[in-house]
C-alpha cells in the first residue's frame, strides 16, 4: 500500500533529527522561512526521534545519519519506516556522508531521498516537499553514485564476513578470530581469502582500511 501523501493545502509537518544542536539550530532558523514548511520538534539522538515521531506524527523526518552514541540515523530510519500503523513518516537523510556503503544503507532502511548538506537551500526546500508526496530527490553526487553501481554493483560481505573483517579491525590473529567466532582457523583462512577478494586487496591492513572507508565495520 502506498504511503499517504501530504495534502497541498497544508504545510508539510517536519521533524529535524542531527545530533549537533548548532545545525538544528541553523535548519530551524533556514526552514522558517521557508514556504509550506512546519517544524514541529527537532531530536539530537535516534531514540529520541523515534519518540517524537510517534507524539508528532510529522510527514518528513530530516535525517543526519551520524547521531552520536546509540543507534544511528540508518537504524532510526528503519524503525522509522517499519513501525507497525497505518502510516510512517518519509525520511529525507541530510548527511555530509556520500560513501557507497552509507548511500546504500540509508535506501535500504527505506530513505525517501537523500541530500548532502553542501545543498542550496531552495534544493532543501524542495527535497522536504518532494519527500512529503513520496518522491525521490537526490543530490547530484549521489544519484552519479547510485547509477555507478548499478552498472557495476561491488560484491557485498555476508554477516560471516563483516564478522571476520570486524574482528580484524581488532587487531586479532587468525587464531584468536577462530576462537572468538567458535569457528576453526582453516574456516577463518578461507574467509579471509573471500574477503579479499571482494575487497580487492591482498593484506589484513589492506582490508582493514578499505572497511574503514567504506564504513564496512558494524
Amino acid at each position: 500500500m502506498p504511503e499517504p501523501t501530504t495534502p497541498p493545502d497544508r504545510p508539510v509537518r517536519t521533524l529535524l533529527c542531527d545530533d549537533h544542536a548548532v545545525v538544528r539550530a541553523g535548519l530551524l532558523a533556514l526552514l522558517g522561512s521557508a514556504p509550506g514548511i512546519e517544524v514541529v520538534g527537532e531530536a539530537g539522538t535516534g531514540e529520541e526521534a523515534l519518540a517524537l515521531a510517534a507524539r508528532l506524527t510529522p510527514d518528513v523526518v530530516l535525517m543526519d545519519l551520524q547521531l552520536g552514541p546509540g543507534i544511528d540515523g540508518v537504524e532510526t530510519t528503519r524503525r522509522l519506516t517499519s513501525a507497525p500503523g497505518a502510516t510512517h513518516p518519509h525520511v529525507l537523510v541530510l548527511t555530509t556522508y556520500d560513501t557507497d556503503a552509507d548511500i546504500t544503507r540509508a535506501i535500504e532502511a527505506g530513505a525517501t531521498g537523500y541530500l548532502l548538506k553542501a545543498e542550496r537551500p531552495e534544493e532543501l526546500f524542495a527535497a522536504i516537499h518532494a519527500a512529503a508526496q513520496g518522491r525521490t530527490t537526490l543530490s547530484a553526487p549521489v544519484a552519479s553514485r547510485v547509477m555507478a553501481n548499478m552498472r557495476t554493483p561491488r560484491p557485498t560481505l555476508t554477516d560471516r564476513e563483516r564478522d571476520i573483517l570486524a574482528q580484524l579491525a581488532r587487531g586479532l590473529g587468525n587464531r584468536e578470530i577462530a576462537k572468538a567466532l567458535f569457528i576453526s582457523e582453516a574456516t577463518v583462512k578461507t574467509h579471509l581469502g573471500r574477503i579479499y577478494d571482494k575487497l580487492g586487496v591482498d593484506t589484513r591492513a589492506g582490508a582493514v582500511a578499505l572497511a574503514k572507508e567504506q564504513r564496512l565495520l558494524p
